[in-house]
């Protein structure tokens, strides 16, 4: 398998922050949608693209919540969008292309907090499934002319390194049969974050627009991290033994601006122009390793693995999905 996934040497490092790599950047009329830019590392995101002049709109399934968190921020407006149900991502979709605005950076950052037990969307679909991969892959199917229209566009979708531990269920993504592991259920939405952004380039990149899949890091202050409750946050060597959050960088653990540091690099960085459908670590495109590496408290496996960027798995995950979202028994 030929691929691109190789360090270009940005100069930026695992502990760069938004600051750093979108210093000298200016994004003065452009366009952006960040996907739970409301909160975690998509607020910094949007605070850090605010900045540096662009305007954003944020998607949030609660809009009064997600205004008083935006409130301040230059250039910034809430949309309600619920990636669960097809129908206000079809209502946000409508209402931006409305506006005739060229959409010139999509982010896919928003994520769901997974549960021990199994709870299914209105179509009966796992639910990390449905909103980490297949509600963005309707909002940036709806985007596309927008997208299309800002001759030049980029869409960022945030992923983990937990896309080494799992591939595509393909016989039974929503967890139908046997016991459910929402940990497994995380791994392969994050797995198929990657392989959306190597089909959307494929098919998207003569028009303009190129994909990007970030790695951010793993950030104990984040709802996400921080849900798993105290206990196995220390367990994971997130938090000390005074429930302060653990900084190491070059281990993968990072402050939410470090964190959404490689979302951002994604997004605007210069040093991308002409790349696409690749998977970004640590401010730079991550080289591919297939060893089998443990994920222990002092060691935190990132870099992408084959599975996540097989060009024909990548089709068959795009024609799959258009399925699901037309056709529920499908799956």
């Amino acid at each position: 398998m030929t691929h691109q996934q190789h360090p270009i040497g940005t100069g930026f490092t695992a502990a760069s922050t938004v600051d750093d790599v979108l210093a000298g950047i200016d994004l003065t009329g452009r366009n952006v949608v960040v996907t739970g830019g409301h909160s975690g590392l998509g607020l910094v995101a949007t605070r850090a693209l605010s900045e540096a002049g662009a305007s954003v709109t944020v998607g949030s399934r609660d809009t009064d919540r997600a205004a008083a968190a935006v409130a301040g921020i230059e250039r910034v407006e809430v949309s309600r969008l619920d990636l669960m149900d097809p129908a206000s991502v079809d209502a946000f979709v409508a209402r931006y292309l409305e506006s005739a605005r060229p959409l010139h950076i999509l982010i896919n950052n928003a994520g769901y907090l997974p549960s021990a037990e199994v709870v299914r969307d209105a179509r009966g679909y796992e639910p990390q499934f449905a909103t980490n991969h297949l509600g963005h892959f309707q909002l940036t199917l709806g985007l596309h002319p927008a997208l299309r229209a800002a001759d030049g566009a980029r869409v960022v979708t945030t992923t983990s390194g937990a896309q080494r531990f799992s591939d595509i269920r393909w016989d039974d993504p929503n967890f139908t049969t046997g016991a459910y592991d929402p940990g497994l259920a995380y791994a392969q939405s994050k797995a198929a974050n990657v392989l959306f952004t190597v089909e959307l380039d494929r098919r998207w990149a003569p028009e303009g627009i190129r994909a990007f899949a970030a790695h951010p890091g793993v950030v104990a202050t984040t709802s996400f991290n921080s849900s798993v409750g105290v206990e196995s946050q220390r367990a994971q060597g997130l938090i000390d033994d005074a429930g302060r959050p653990i900084i190491d960088p070059e281990r993968g653990k990072k402050t939410e601006g470090q964190g959404a540091a490689t979302i951002v690099f994604g997004a605007t960085s210069p040093l991308l122009d002409g790349l696409g459908g690749l998977y970004l670590l640590d401010n730079d495109v991550s080289r591919v390793n297939d060893e089998d590496l443990p994920l222990t408290a002092d060691s935190v496996p990132a870099e992408v693995v084959s599975h996540s960027i097989d060009p024909r798995s990548a089709e068959r995950l795009w024609e799959l999905s258009e399925r699901l979202l037309t056709d529920p028994a499908s799956s």
